[in-house]
């Protein structure tokens, strides 16, 4: 559920007094459904109204202030489409956030009696073309603006829409059910081949599993924010009899209590403030945005009555129980984000639970959020859905054709995230123009793809990161790397800590390692990191350090000449400046048993690492090796072996340059590169040794 919170820190934002003037006006209506058959004998009258049909018909358009909201219906323009998103595309993630939320609330309070109705937030789209449909359900305070601060990114990629339930509306669970499953079968009939996705804010969550159970026959993506199925576990149940017998004059209370309860304050004040701002700014924009919230909650206590907060705690269990009993039904796919810090349900075991009991359910746990976790800083919904390979346009996600590049936002997060391991690897960058001469930076590596990065892969895969990053901050080009099969199975979801690291590299374009996904990303002209030696040459043994592991196997240089892409040679060095290789502990499979040569038949072993004081990472881009043209490697398997050896040859030399030449390095030490930026007020480019 959205949580109790949203009643009081949200307000419907629909409803209007007779002589209400907006000075901006969005256009609003519901969607109405035309199938009376669905709708239940035992509806609740609402002003004289039995049935969401009954009330949908009465209902007219409604104009709403703030320019916010418009049909769900309404179709774009065309001219508005977009084909595809550039890398580092802005999401618009932290320009709207709670304040937004609450002072729309607190300007509309009184509700507009009407029904159930879908609507879609003006910010949110126009979305890339093909685009699947994406149906918000909200949690207990029906707004349906529980996705504020996510609309500008899921308006992109999808088409919004979502649901609204006024505050006095009485409309049963199973009729709310109904309601939605009527949309989900309209809109698969019109586009059967696309999935449609339920993104289900706890109350919204039942609705969503409910909706799916219904309608197993239909391709649904379910995302479930904390979802209530763990209703009947709450920590409130000793307290909600008190709220029976509470006074009227005491209900402007509630608020303040559950707030502290629903969500973290601090983190919904932190959606707009730039993390890496001096400490006084942040304390300064915090307490300013702390102010804020304060300010709106206590003038909306009365936005939902004592009598609704009833109702929709009837609602909420009724909701729970109905769901629950029907999870062995639903055969859709599942995401469930989980807060560890949830202090309104049990979230993070109710999570597991479900795991247990769905058919195809993935679970990403937040240790650090509370119940109201979409409206909390450092989430970025979508960028969940993407790094859990959920997105996709057709029945199958495919790794290369989904893909959607990462954004500004998201690139911001991971270089905040990993800036002590960029301060303690401190990258080299060296490339190799046509003529021969050795550059710093990547100016030798061309921009025009296709292009094929073929490299060593260090002890870990420790490169990676650094590698992919710095090479999109200095080229604005993302290296999308191929990798093995392994980490996109089920073995590394049951797997919690490994999970983090795996789904920030789907996030930034990693793509099992097939021959259809190779076949693609060269043929639209990507840039695709390749490390034949693989698994085998990244969990080496000790004394096998800067060894090329590759298999007698030449198809990738094959590959690359039908498409005409440029090789990029390049070798990597600086393992051993952060860690020590150990013995290591022999498992009990072989990487590739079915290849032939030295990487044939080998166990796999996983390495033990000894952390040093911090070196070095150095990078060297050789010089590139043009295929276009070059048809007699697609047909001559021995002229493609031949310049495969070239290749392989080439990231050895690379490295062995770079061993001789880090030795004059006097920056190699992670103390002498931080003394270095802390007295130099010309770069942060840290000097290396001559080339």
């Amino acid at each position: 559920m959205a949580s109790l919170l949203h009643n009081f820190w949200a307000t419907p934002r629909f409803g209007l007094s007779p002589d209400y003037k907006p000075q901006c006006i969005a256009r609003f209506a519901c969607l109405a459904s035309q199938d009376s058959t669905f709708l239940s004998s035992e509806s609740v009258i609402v002003n004289g109204v039995s049935s969401i049909e009954e009330k949908e018909k009465s209902s007219p358009i409604i104009e709403v202030k703030n320019g916010h909201l418009a049909p769900a219906f309404k179709e774009k323009n065309k001219e508005d489409i977009q084909n595809k998103l550039e890398t580092l595309w802005d999401d618009g993630y932290g320009t709207q956030t709670v304040k937004d939320y609450l002072e729309i609330g607190s300007e509309i309070v009184k509700p507009d009696g009407g029904p159930p109705r879908w609507f879609t937030p003006i910010s949110a789209g126009p979305p890339l073309e093909n685009s699947p449909l994406l149906l918000f359900l909200p949690g207990m305070d029906g707004t349906g603006m529980g996705l504020v601060l996510h609309e500008k990114a899921l308006g992109k990629v999808f088409q919004v829409w979502c649901l609204h339930i006024p505050v006095y509306d009485r409309t049963p669970f199973d009729e709310l059910v109904k309601f939605v499953g009527r949309t989900v079968r309209m809109k698969h009939a019109s586009s059967p081949s696309k999935p449609i996705y339920l993104v289900g804010d706890s109350f919204g969550g039942c609705l969503a599993l409910a909706v799916a159970a219904h309608n197993p026959e239909i391709d649904l993506v379910l995302i479930l924010a904390n979802p209530a199925t763990s209703f009947d576990r709450t920590q409130l149940q000793p307290l909600l009899p008190l709220l029976k017998s509470l006074p009227d004059e005491f209900h402007v209370t509630v608020p303040y209590l559950l707030s502290f309860i629903m969500g973290d304050p601090l983190k919904m004040a932190m959606v707009n403030i730039d993390s890496m701002l001096p400490p006084g700014q942040i304390i300064q924009r915090l307490s300013g945005n702390l102010t804020d919230l304060l300010a709106h909650l206590y003038g909306l206590a009365d936005i939902i009555p004592k009598e609704t907060l009833l109702w929709k705690l009837k609602l909420l269990r009724s909701a729970s129980s109905y769901s629950n009993s029907r999870l062995h039904a639903v055969n859709a796919e599942v995401l469930v984000i989980a807060s560890v810090k949830d202090n309104m349900l049990p979230s993070e075991n109710e999570a597991q639970r479900l795991k247990n009991s769905l058919r195809n359910c993935t679970v990403r746990y937040f240790k650090d959020n509370g119940h109201t976790i979409l409206l909390e800083d450092g989430i970025n919904l979508l960028s969940i859905i993407k790094a859990t390979s959920k997105y996709r346009r057709s029945k199958r996600h495919d790794y290369v054709m989904d893909f959607l590049p990462p954004s500004k936002s998201e690139f911001k997060k991971t270089a905040k995230d990993n800036s002590w391991y960029f301060n303690f690897t401190g990258s080299v960058m060296l490339s190799t123009m046509e003529n021969g001469k050795i550059v710093r930076g990547l100016a030798g590596v061309p921009r025009e793809g296709p292009v094929l990065l073929v490299g060593y892969h260090m002890l870990m895969g420790l490169e990676i990161v650094p590698l992919v990053h710095e090479y999109l901050m200095q080229t604005k080009i993302l290296l999308r790397g191929v990798s093995h099969p392994a980490l996109f199975t089920q073995l590394v979801e049951s797997q919690p800590n490994a999970t983090s690291f795996i789904d920030m590299l789907k996030l930034y374009g990693a793509t099992p390692v097939t021959a259809s996904n190779f076949f693609k990303l060269l043929a639209t002209k990507s840039h695709v990191l390749l490390y034949p030696g693989g698994a085998r040459e990244a969990l080496h043994r000790k004394g096998e350090e800067y060894k090329v592991i590759w298999p007698d196997q030449q198809e990738f240089i094959r590959m690359a000449a039908k498409f005409g892409a440029t090789i990029v040679p390049f070798g990597v060095v600086g393992e051993d400046d952060i860690a020590q290789n150990e013995e290591a502990a022999r498992s009990g499979f072989t990487v590739r048993g079915h290849m032939d040569g030295e990487i044939a038949n080998q166990m796999l072993y996983i390495p033990g690492l000894l952390p040093k004081i911090p070196g070095r990472f150095y990078f060297f881009f050789g010089k590139p090796i043009h295929t276009k043209g070059r048809q007699d490697l697609v047909k001559d398997r021995e002229k493609a072996r031949e310049l495969y050896l070239q290749v392989k040859s080439e990231v050895q030399n690379n490295m062995n340059y770079l061993l001789k030449k880090r030795e004059k390095d006097p920056y190699r030490n992670v103390i002498d590169r931080t003394l270095y930026r802390a007295f130099s007020a010309t770069s942060d480019d840290v000097p290396t040794f001559d080339f």
